[in-house]
């Protein structure tokens, strides 16, 4: 399993993806069981780590943020709190549980329509006047980035680029 970073736009925002949704559609589902704790602890030490590692080596800034989106706690685990802590290091820093939607529907499967009429209304509770890296496992519409785009916007947060694990 190699990945091929692809990119897409989200208005202003930078979205990068590891993997075609279709090539790791089954790894992606173990989210939903304690099965996906391991899965997700291994995908972020081989993907994200290493992606990291890299881009800091040409950041021109002592500290980046990584901020995850909707770091929530099902089957025991939060799978997007734990891509965002495989990051983690001295020049690093993750703010984990900072931006988190007030809406609790469930977004898999819906149309755009559907996720249009049922914003996430995100709350964030981290710091201001800060560069970040926003992060979710998958991009299909874009509305969830583009929500938490503008809150953190909002907040005074500079977001560099999001990163998913895949792209639908």
């Amino acid at each position: 399993m190699t990945p091929s970073i692809s990119k897409r736009r989200v208005k202003e925002l930078e979205v990068y993806s590891f993997f075609q949704y279709q090539d790791i559609e089954s790894l992606i589902l173990t989210k939903y069981s304690s099965k996906g704790y391991l899965i997700f602890s291994e995908l972020g030490k081989i993907i994200f780590k290493p992606f990291i590692r890299e881009f800091i080596k040409n950041y021109n800034s002592e500290v980046v943020y990584i901020i995850g989106i909707d770091e929530v706690v099902n089957n025991g685990y939060s799978h997007v709190a734990l891509l965002t802590h495989s990051m983690k290091s001295r020049n690093v820093k993750v703010l984990h549980s900072k931006l988190l939607a007030r809406n609790r529907e469930k977004y898999a499967g819906k149309s755009l329509q559907f996720r249009l009429q049922n914003p996430r209304n995100f709350i964030y509770t981290g710091l201001s006047g800060i560069d970040a890296i926003l992060v979710d496992d998958v991009i299909t519409t874009g509305t969830t980035l583009k929500e938490a785009t503008e809150v953190l916007k909002k907040n005074k947060v500079n977001i560099l680029f999001a990163l998913t694990l895949a792209s639908l």
